[in-house]
């Protein structure tokens, strides 16, 4: 696998990892914490899997678009749930997920 191929997804997971980060550090400060329970969980999830799926790539890993189809689905889901809210942090964080799902895809499905 040539991994300078995949260089936009790999930037693309690193920026929804760091943007999931930073959504769910700022939902830690929100009033009402146990209603963005939910948004937080899928943050850590989704920045755990994308900087493991930047890493596979950038490795060259035979697994990488398996994984990726993962981080795919994973950055969907926690785009959709960050999309849900009004929070600036949660919508910068709901875009980061989409391109990088977008970004995951289009390199799972690679020749």
């Amino acid at each position: 696998m040539d991994t300078t191929r995949f260089q936009d997804c790999i930037d693309a997971c690193n920026a929804c990892a760091t943007a999931c980060d930073n959504c769910a550090a700022a939902c830690l400060q929100e009033e009402d914490v146990k209603m963005m329970a939910g948004c937080i969980a899928l943050d850590m999830d989704c920045s755990q899997l994308c900087r493991l799926a930047a890493g596979y790539m950038a490795r060259g890993s035979r697994f990488a678009r398996e994984l990726c189809r993962l981080c795919a689905d994973v950055c969907a889901a926690c785009g959709e749930e960050c999309g849900k809210h009004d929070a600036d942090h949660c919508r910068r964080c709901a875009e980061a997920c989409r391109r990088c799902a977008q970004a995951c895809r289009a390199m799972a499905d690679a020749a």
